[in-house]
C-alpha cells in the first residue's frame, strides 16, 4: 500500500506555513483569556454585588499573570519545545474557566483568572508560539512573527461578541463552562500538530549565528534597552487604547463613538502587524521599529491638535495602522541579535515589559486626567514616552549601520 509523502520539514517551506496557520489559530483561541472578562464584567459585578473597582480585580490579575507567565512559558519552550507549554496552557484554560464558573466568591473568581487563565493559560499561547515560529522562517520571518502576534488582536475581534451573546442567553457561569470545554477540545489536538523541532534544533546542528550580533553591546545591556523601549512604546500606546472611549464622552460625542474608534483602532492594528512584518523582512527589525515608533509618535501629536469627531475617527484609524507593528518588531530584533536557543525567554522578558507599559500608561493617563481635568497633558505624556522609545530604536539602528558599513565597504572594494 503506497504511503503518503512526508512533508519537508525545512525553514520557509510549505510545512513551515502550515505550522504558522496552526500557531495563529492557537493564539486566537488562547487569546480568549485576555478578553473574556472585559465582556463578563457587568454580569460578574452584579452577581457578586461589587463596586466597579473591586469587580475589575480579575482583569488586573490576569494581565499581570499573562505578563509573568510569558517569561516562564518562553523559558520552557526554549528547553523542551512548544508543545508542552501549549498543552499545559490548554489544560490550564480548561481548569481556569471551570473554576471561574464554579467560584463561590469574588476572590476565588479573581484567582482563577490570575493564576490559571492568565499566568498558566493564555500566556502559553503567545510568547512560545511567537518565538517558535521565528525558527521556521528566514526570508519571511518578519511576516510570520507578525501573523502569530496578531492572534491576540484577532481574539479581541472575534471573541467579545460571541461571549456577550452567550452570557445573554445562558448566563456568565455557563458561558465560562462552555469556554473551558471549547479550549480543551480544540487546542489539545491542534497542539499535537506542532510536533517536531525546527531543523537545527532537531538535528543537534547549531543554529546560524544571529545576523547582527549584540551590536557591540553586552547582551544584558541590549536586553535592557529593548525592555525599556518596549515599556515606553506601550505607555504611549495605552493612552488612546485605554481612554479613547472616555475621551469621546468628555468631548460630548458619546461612548458609542469612542467604542467605534477603538474597534477601528484594533482592526487596523491587525493590518499594521502583518504589514510591519512584511516591511521588517526587507529592511530589518530595528528599522521597522524605528519607523513604527516615529509614526506612532506623529499620530499621538495629531490627537493633541484635532478634537473634531470626524478628525478623531481618522486619527484613531491612523493610530491603529501604525502602532500594531511595534510589539512584533521586538521579537524580530531578538532573533536578529541573540542566539536562537535564547529566543523564548528573551522575547518573554521584552513582551512582559510591553504589558507593564500598557498597564502603567492606562493608569498614568487616568491620574493625569484627574489632576488636570483634561487629556491634553496625558497625550503629551504619551508623546514624551514615545520619544524615549524612538531614541533607543534610532540609536540601535545607527549602531547596526556602523557595524555593517565596514562589511559593505570591503565587499565593494573587493
Amino acid at each position: 500500500m503506497p504511503t503518503l509523502p512526508t512533508p519537508r520539514r525545512e525553514v520557509d517551506s510549505p510545512y513551515a506555513w502550515f505550522r504558522l496557520a496552526i500557531a495563529m489559530l492557537l493564539a486566537t483561541i488562547g487569546g480568549i483569556g485576555i478578553w473574556s472578562f472585559v465582556v463578563a464584567l457587568p454580569a460578574v459585578q452584579a452577581s457578586f454585588h461589587l463596586d466597579r473597582g473591586a469587580a475589575s480585580l480579575p482583569y488586573t490579575l490576569s494581565t499581570i499573570g499573562f505578563a509573568f507567565g510569558g517569561v516562564l512559558m518562553g523559558w520552557v519552550a526554549d528547553r523542551v519545545g512548544v508543545i508542552p507549554p501549549v498543552i499545559g496552557g490548554a489544560i490550564a484554560l480548561g481548569l481556569g474557566y471551570t473554576a471561574a464558573g464554579l467560584a463561590p466568591d469574588p476572590i476565588s473568581f479573581a484567582l482563577s483568572y490570575g493564576v490559571l487563565i492568565g499566568f498558566l493559560g493564555c500566556s502559553a499561547t503567545f510568547v512560545p508560539l511567537v518565538a517558535e515560529i521565528s525558527h521556521w522562517f528566514v526570508r519571511r520571518r518578519g511576516i510570520a512573527v507578525s501573523i502569530v502576534a496578531s492572534g491576540n488582536y484577532m481574539a479581541g475581534t472575534l471573541w467579545p461578541p460571541l461571549i456577550e451573546r452567550a452570557i445573554a442567553l445562558y448566563g456568565w457561569r455557563a458561558t465560562h463552562f462552555g469556554i473551558a470545554a471549547f479550549c480543551v477540545v480544540t487546542m489539545l489536538p491542534l497542539a499535537l500538530l506542532l510536533r517536531g523541532r525546527p531543523p537545527g534544533h532537531a538535528s543537534g546542528i547549531p543554529s546560524a549565528p544571529p545576523s547582527l550580533g549584540t551590536l557591540g553591546l553586552r547582551p544584558a545591556t541590549l536586553q535592557t534597552l529593548l525592555a525599556i523601549a518596549g515599556l515606553c512604546c506601550c505607555v504611549a500606546m495605552a493612552m488612546p487604547q485605554v481612554h479613547i472611549v472616555a475621551y469621546c464622552g468628555d468631548l460630548g460625542y458619546g461612548v458609542q463613538s469612542g467604542a467605534e474608534m477603538l474597534s477601528l483602532m484594533l482592526g487596523f492594528g491587525v493590518i499594521s502587524r502583518i504589514a510591519s512584518g512584511h516591511i521588517a523582512d526587507r529592511i530589518g527589525g530595528l528599522a521597522a521599529l524605528a519607523i513604527g515608533s516615529l509614526a506612532q509618535m506623529s499620530a499621538l501629536v495629531l490627537y493633541l491638535g484635532l478634537t473634531g469627531l470626524d478628525a478623531l475617527y481618522v486619527v484613531s484609524s491612523l493610530f491603529g495602522l501604525v502602532q500594531g507593528g511595534l510589539v512584533p518588531s521586538y521579537a524580530i530584533i531578538i532573533r536578529e541579535c541573540f542566539p536562537a536557543r535564547e529566543a523564548g525567554r528573551r522575547v518573554g522578558v521584552v513582551l512582559m515589559l510591553t504589558l507593564f507599559g500598557m498597564a502603567l500608561g492606562g493608569w498614568m493617563s487616568g491620574e493625569i486626567f484627574d489632576l488636570t481635568g483634561s487629556y491634553r497633558i496625558a497625550f503629551a505624556n504619551g508623546v514624551a514616552f514615545n520619544a524615549v522609545n524612538a531614541a533607543i530604536a534610532l540609536w540601535l539602528l545607527w549602531r547596526a549601520h556602523q557595524r555593517t558599513a565596514p562589511v559593505r565597504r570591503v565587499g565593494v572594494t573587493a
